[in-house]
């Protein structure tokens, strides 16, 4: 048995069924545990740990300086200018939403990232 997302070869009890796909446990936990962008709990724990300690990862890093440099920026932009992909993208810029340092906007069917202070 192979993981439907990632390929990965499964024993024949370690599969995780979701959505209709067997899933192994790194891609089932990527789905079941991804950060939420709208937690206000996650806001205020990140804004008050940000404000004591703002320690970004040098991916957070990159995406926030690509923001800062072009203002409005795609998701599929930021991917292709970091080289990350955007499960990874968008784990990451959750901390930065919750830290308040990074947004979203819908400018028509577009969604725009975008620093928070804009």
């Amino acid at each position: 048995m192979r993981c439907e997302k990632c390929g990965a070869i499964l024993e024949a009890d370690d599969g995780y069924e979701h959505a209709g796909q067997v899933l192994c446990e790194d891609c089932y936990l990527d789905i079941k545990a991804a950060p939420k962008v709208c937690d206000p709990w996650a806001v205020y724990t990140a804004k008050k740990e940000a404000s004591q300690n703002p320690t970004l990862t040098s991916i957070q890093e990159k995406i926030l300086n690509l923001i800062r440099e072009k203002g409005e920026v795609t998701a599929e932009e930021i991917c292709r200018e970091t080289g990350i992909k955007e499960e990874e993208f968008r784990r990451n810029f959750a901390a930065l939403r919750h830290m308040e340092l990074a947004r979203a906007t819908k400018k028509g069917d577009e969604i725009y990232f975008t620093t928070f202070s804009s």
